[in-house]
């Protein structure tokens, strides 16, 4: 079974598994964001935490030591998180198509073109883009009551107080950059074939075979 990709793109489709499913995976973990809440740690991602504050018996607070999701979407903290859901899960989405298809060029033959294979560097280079915005909105949510509880009340836009950033944070936008410079730039050297149209002819040539094979069989 040939490929419809050359050495570079064999190069390219890992590569872009590689980046998609690290962005991908980083979105869903919440290890962006560390702090400490009643002496308790905690963790953020846009629309995860893990360990958050309850009322317990006496209206007592007490941290309830579990991770999970936010019950809505409006319950994320800020509107420059819920941005950040948004746009940073387009991008990985994205990501992880053209990474599919990518996959699937190794096995397929013809499937991917020269001129098909930029489109989809394209589409990488968009989904880079996406996560990257993302991460640069990410900062703008820090100023919100809840961050502010766990960053010791001193945080601000930009201004970590005593939180630090996580690794899920600098994974999702180094897989963001090497989608946007290495896999786009791959992208361009991934076809096999110089131009799209030799898709249609083999489609065209395979149907006049099958055409003449079934009229050989119809006649007595």
């Amino acid at each position: 079974m040939r490929s419809s990709l050359t050495m570079v793109g064999t190069l390219w489709a890992f590569l872009s598994l590689v980046t998609a499913v690290a962005s991908s995976t980083s979105y869903f973990l919440p290890y962006w964001l560390f702090g400490s809440q009643l002496g308790k740690p905690v963790s953020f991602s846009t629309f995860r935490r893990c360990n958050y504050p309850v009322r317990g018996e006496g209206h007592n607070l007490i941290m309830v030591e579990e991770c999970g999701r936010y019950a809505s979407f409006n319950a994320i903290p800020s509107l420059a998180w819920q941005m950040c859901t948004v746009v940073t899960g387009a991008g990985c989405a994205l990501l992880l198509l053209v990474a599919l298809a990518a996959v699937l060029g190794c096995c397929m033959e013809e499937l991917i073109s020269r001129m098909m294979g930029r489109c989809m560097g394209a589409a990488q280079f968009v989904g880079g883009l996406l996560i990257s915005s993302g991460c640069a909105l990410y900062p703008l949510g820090w100023n919100s009551p809840e961050i502010m509880q766990t960053c010791g009340n001193v945080s601000n836009q930009f201004q970590l107080g005593t939180c630090r950033l996580g690794w899920a944070y600098y994974c999702a936008g180094g897989g963001a950059a090497a989608a946007m410079l290495i896999c786009t730039w791959l992208s361009c050297f991934a076809g096999r074939n110089p131009k799209p149209v030799m898709l249609v002819e083999s489609i065209m040539r395979n149907t006049n075979s099958y055409a003449l094979e079934l009229d050989r069989c119809l006649k007595p």
